[in-house]
C-alpha cells in the first residue's frame, strides 16, 4: 500500500493560533552542539524576535484536565509554557538550548513574581514563588529521568528519535501535551522550511500508540495571516480496557 506522507487539511474556525513559537537562578547545564546553540542564541538576541508569552493553544484547552505533580516543559524557549504550567501549581522543570532563550525566560520568572507579590500585598494571601528549575541542555542528548512527570509538554520540536525517553519520562498516569508543525501538499507559509523537521500525516499518532490517546487532530492554521499544518496530541501513560477520562477540554483557540 502507497503511504501518504503529505495531506491538505481542512481549516475548522474553531483553531485559532497564538503568536510566536515557542528563566534568576543558576541550573544545571548538560553540554551541547555549539553550532545549534550559537544559532539559536542568535536568533533569541535579535531585539525584532519577540515569542509569544501566551501559553500555547493545547496547553491552554488541557491545564485544567493535568495531574498534579511535577511538569516538564521540553523546548522552553522564553518560558511562556513552563510559566503557565507553575501558575497552575506545578514545579516544573523547562529545558532549552539556548542560553539567550532562558535569560529571557528568567527575566519572565522575575516579572511574574513580582506581580504574584503585589497581588499577595493587596489581597493578603501567602503564594509563594513560581517554582522553576531552567535548564540548559540540548535535547536531542538530554537524559531524562525515567517515571517523573504527570505532565509533560512540548510545543514546536520535532523530537521523534526523543519520543520513547519523553514518554518514559511520565509518571504512570501522566499526561503528554504534543504541538508541532506538519508536512502539507499545500503551500504553507508559516514554521520550519523544511520537512525533515515536520511530522507526517500520523507519523506522531503512530508514535504514541502505546500510550492512552485523549485527542489528536492534525489541521490548517491562520496565524498573523500566515497559513500553516499543525498537529495537536493529548495522551496518557495508562492501559486497560475500561479507564477513566477528563472532561471535554475547552477548545482548541
Amino acid at each position: 500500500m502507497r503511504r501518504l506522507r503529505d495531506r491538505r487539511y481542512p481549516r475548522p474556525p474553531s483553531i485559532r493560533e497564538s503568536r510566536g513559537k515557542d528563566e534568576y537562578r543558576r541550573e544545571p547545564t548538560v553540554p551541547v552542539t555549539r553550532s545549534e546553540r550559537e544559532r539559536w542564541d542568535e536568533r533569541y538576541r535579535t531585539e525584532e524576535f519577540e515569542p509569544s508569552m501566551s501559553p500555547s493553544p493545547l496547553l491552554r484547552a488541557y491545564i485544567d484536565a493535568l495531574p498534579s505533580g511535577r511538569a516538564l516543559d521540553v523546548a522552553t524557549g522564553t518560558g511562556r509554557n513552563a510559566l503557565a504550567l507553575a501558575e497552575n501549581g506545578h514545579d516544573v522543570d523547562a529545558i532549552d538550548i539556548s542560553e539567550e532563550a532562558l535569560e529571557r525566560a528568567r527575566e519572565n520568572e522575575r516579572e511574574r513574581n513580582r506581580k504574584r507579590e503585589r497581588g499577595n500585598r493587596s489581597e493578603r494571601s501567602e503564594d509563594g514563588p513560581l517554582a522553576i528549575e531552567w535548564i540548559r541542555a540540548d535535547i536531542d542528548e538530554y537524559d531524562f529521568p525515567e517515571s517523573t512527570y504527570a505532565a509533560v509538554n512540548v510545543s514546536y520540536y520535532h523530537g521523534l528519535d526523543r519520543l520513547a525517553d519523553i514518554k518514559q519520562a511520565l509518571s504512570p498516569g501522566g499526561m503528554l501535551l504534543y504541538e508541532h508543525h506538519l508536512r502539507s501538499a499545500e503551500a504553507i507559509e508559516s514554521g520550519p522550511s523544511t520537512d525533515r523537521f515536520r511530522f507526517g500525516s500520523n507519523e506522531l499518532l503512530g508514535a504514541c500508540l502505546d500510550l492512552t490517546i485523549l485527542r489528536y487532530e492534525e489541521r490548517t492554521t491562520e496565524r498573523d495571516g500566515r497559513t500553516g499544518t499543525r498537529v495537536f496530541l493529548a495522551a496518557r501513560r495508562s492501559g486497560g480496557p475500561a479507564q477513566t477520562y477528563p472532561r471535554e477540554p475547552a477548545p482548541i483557540e
